[in-house]
């Protein structure tokens, strides 16, 4: 069972999902200790098994045992980071939280600096990556992309270049434990809430073991949940492209007319049916961007709990 004895005023939690990641634990989990012994109050570090099919388990298993500062939290299958995150989230008793990836890339030694923010007042200090070491740049570019169409489409401004790695106050936790939506995009959430938020900025560093649990579909996978769940803009896009094309339509009505009118043949049949396509698939796009948020309204709807935890390993805080 976890201890529930960690004090109130500094104390910290720290949150790391793990999908396969036997290689960057061994190297993660020291450095993290580390910054622990230096923090006045008690810690404790989260460790999140998201469905791993490698050593990650075992590691967490021996890491939790060796230290009492390190819990193993086992979901019964993998959800994704996002749901990851939130599990370890729900288990949390510190008095700030921070959340980081197992893959080395944010730098855990920012944490004092954060700390230092958050004692100046800031609610939440995130990182906002000034490079990006070890990426393509089409995961550059496509991320850039991402960022900027976000604060376009957004309903609230999203901070560019930035990801989960992050400390915030148990006001912003709690705040964070009544949005009960499914699909969960969690830089987005804390960015709603508002309150003070600070950007802390710093270079992002190759991965040093293991490799990038985010192929193209899955970005693309995750981009789509990002954007529905925080905008209308998708649908919006989809009334202006469908009076766009009236207007376009009107205008060759109107040729047409006019070419008739003339006693003039009206030739280029041939390109009416690139024309019938393109509209056909305008219609297609629409009724699919309405098709997914009708789809994410039924799984909503259902209320299925977010996730399920397999079992829970260590937790006696030092």
């Amino acid at each position: 069972m976890i201890d529930t004895s960690l004090p109130a005023d500094r104390a910290l939690s720290i949150v790391v999902p793990c999908h396969n990641e036997a290689d960057a634990l061994p190297l993660l989990v020291p450095r993290l200790l580390a910054l622990c012994a230096n923090v006045s109050g008690a810690s404790e570090i989260l460790l999140v098994n998201d469905g791993s099919t490698d050593a990650t388990a075992a590691i967490m298993e021996q890491l939790a045992a060796a230290h009492p500062q390190v819990v193993a939290v086992h979901l019964a299958r993998r959800y994704g980071q996002q749901i990851a995150l939130s599990a370890g989230l729900s288990l949390c008793r510190g008095a700030r939280i921070f959340i980081i990836d197992a893959d080395l890339q944010d730098p855990p030694e920012l944490l004092p600096d954060m700390m230092r923010l958050m004692d100046e007042g800031a609610d939440v200090v995130y990182g906002q990556r000034r490079k990006r070491d070890g990426e393509s740049a089409f995961k550059r570019q496509s991320a850039r992309f991402f960022y900027r169409f976000m604060r376009l489409a957004g309903d609230e401004a999203l901070p560019p270049d930035t990801g989960d790695f992050r400390l915030f106050n148990r006001r912003v936790w709690e705040l964070l434990q009544r949005m009960p939506e499914r699909q969960r995009f969690l830089r987005g959430m804390i960015a709603w809430i508002g309150l003070k938020q600070v950007a802390l900025p710093y270079d992002r560093k190759p991965r040093p073991a293991g490799v990038s649990k985010y192929p193209l579909r899955r970005m693309l996978h995750f981009a789509m949940d990002a954007i529905t769940s925080f905008s209308v803009f998708p649908l919006r896009l989809s009334l202006w492209l469908s009076f766009g094309c009236s207007l376009l339509a009107a205008a060759l009505l109107l040729y047409v007319l006019v070419v008739w009118l003339f006693g003039a043949t009206v030739w280029g049949w041939a390109s009416l049916a690139t024309i019938l396509l393109f509209f056909f698939a305008l219609q297609f796009f629409c009724i699919g961007m309405i098709g997914e948020y009708v789809g994410r309204i039924y799984l909503e709807s259902k209320q299925r709990p977010l996730f399920i935890i397999d079992r829970v390993s260590g937790g006696t805080t030092a």
